[in-house]
C-alpha cells in the first residue's frame, strides 16, 4: 500500500485519485485550502502542510485551471501554477518522497500538424499555459524525485468538465454549436489517476533516471470537440439520457479570452515505453462516465 498525498481542492483528479486508490488498495489523503495555500503560502508553510499528511508519494493536482480567467489573473495563475508547483516539489525533495506533477497540453502553441512529443519546443499562447510551463521548470529545477505528466481534455464524474456541460446544456436545447477545428485527446480523470499511481509506484521501486522527467498522458485516440460532443450524446442516448444534435462550428465562431490550441494531441508512446503505462482508448472510457453521471443525476447525487 502507498500513502498518496494529493494536492488541490475536491476537483476531478483529486476525487479520481481517492476513488482509484481505494479500489487498488492504496490510501489517498487530499491536502488543499486552507491547509495548503499555494496562492499565498511560502515554502516552509507548504512543507509543513505536506509533512503533516505523512506522504509516501505526492501527486500535485493543485492548479489554477480557469484558462480564460487566468488572462485577467496572471499573478494568481503564476503563484499557484508556477511558484506553488515549485514549492510542492521542494517539499517532496526535503521529505524524501517522489512527486508526480500534472501539467497540460497548453505548454504548446498548438500549431504543429502532428501530435506533440515531449521534446518538441514549447510555446504557450496564454497565461495559463505560460504559468504551467513555468511550473514544470520549477519542478525540474527543484531537485525532487519527479515525473511530470502532461495531459489534456480531462473529464470525469466529478467537478466541472466538458462532458457534464454537454449533458446539462443538451437537456435543454435540441442543437448545440461545438467547435470542429480544435483536436485533442479526451482523457478520463480516473484513467489519469491510474497513470499517476503507476508512475509513482515506479519511482518508489526503481532509481532509473529514465523514469523521471516529462511524459505525456492522455486517453488513446483523438477527436475534435464536436466529435467528443457527438460521442457524449451517443453514450447518453444509450443510457437513456439527453440527446442533442451537434452543429459543427469554427473557433472563430466561438471566441474566448484565451486562445485555444488548434492541436492539443499528445503522443504518449514515451510513457508506454518507459513506464509501461498506456491510458485506454477514450471512446471506451467515455460511456461508463456518461452512464454514471446520468444515473447520479436521476438519484440527485451528482458531484
Amino acid at each position: 500500500m502507498i500513502r498518496f498525498v494529493v494536492t488541490g481542492g475536491p476537483g476531478q483528479l483529486v476525487l479520481s485519485m481517492a476513488e482509484r486508490c481505494a479500489a487498488l488498495g492504496h490510501m489517498a489523503v487530499a491536502v488543499g485550502p486552507p491547509d495548503l495555500d499555494l496562492a499565498h503560502g511560502d515554502d516552509e508553510a507548504v512543507l509543513a502542510a505536506l509533512a503533516a499528511a505523512c506522504p509516501q508519494a505526492i501527486v500535485n493536482a493543485a492548479a489554477h485551471t480557469a484558462v480564460d480567467k487566468a488572462e485577467s489573473e496572471p499573478g494568481l495563475a503564476h503563484a499557484i501554477n508556477a511558484n506553488g508547483a515549485g514549492a510542492v516539489a521542494c517539499a517532496a525533495r526535503r521529505l524524501g518522497v517522489p512527486v508526480v506533477h500534472v501539467s497540460t497540453d497548453y505548454v504548446f502553441s498548438g500549431d504543429k500538424a502532428a501530435p506533440y512529443v515531449e521534446t518538441d519546443p514549447t510555446g504557450p499562447t496564454g497565461v495559463y499555459g505560460a504559468s504551467k510551463l513555468a511550473g514544470e521548470r520549477a519542478v525540474l529545477d527543484s531537485g525532487a524525485d519527479a515525473a511530470i505528466l502532461r495531459t489534456a481534455w480531462v473529464y470525469s464524474p466529478f467537478g466541472a468538465n466538458f462532458v457534464k456541460t454537454m449533458l446539462r446544456v443538451g437537456a435543454t436545447r435540441p442543437e448545440l454549436g461545438v467547435v470542429e477545428d480544435q483536436r485533442g485527446c479526451p482523457t478520463n480523470a480516473l484513467d489519469l489517476a491510474d497513470a499517476c499511481i503507476a508512475v509513482a509506484a515506479n519511482l518508489l521501486a526503481r532509481p532509473d533516471a529514465a523514469l523521471r522527467g516529462v511524459f505525456h498522458a492522455t486517453g488513446n485516440g483523438e477527436a475534435s470537440w464536436a466529435d467528443f460532443a457527438e460521442a457524449v450524446f451517443a453514450a447518453s442516448g444509450d443510457a437513456g439520457g439527453p440527446v442533442a444534435a451537434v452543429r459543427r462550428i469554427t473557433t472563430a465562431e466561438y471566441p474566448t479570452p484565451a486562445r485555444r490550441p488548434a492541436n492539443s494531441r499528445l503522443d504518449c508512446s514515451h510513457l508506454a515505453a518507459i513506464h509501461g503505462v498506456r491510458l485506454p482508448e477514450w471512446r471506451h472510457s467515455l460511456p461508463p462516465v456518461v452512464a454514471r453521471l446520468i444515473a447520479e443525476t436521476r438519484e440527485g447525487t451528482s458531484s
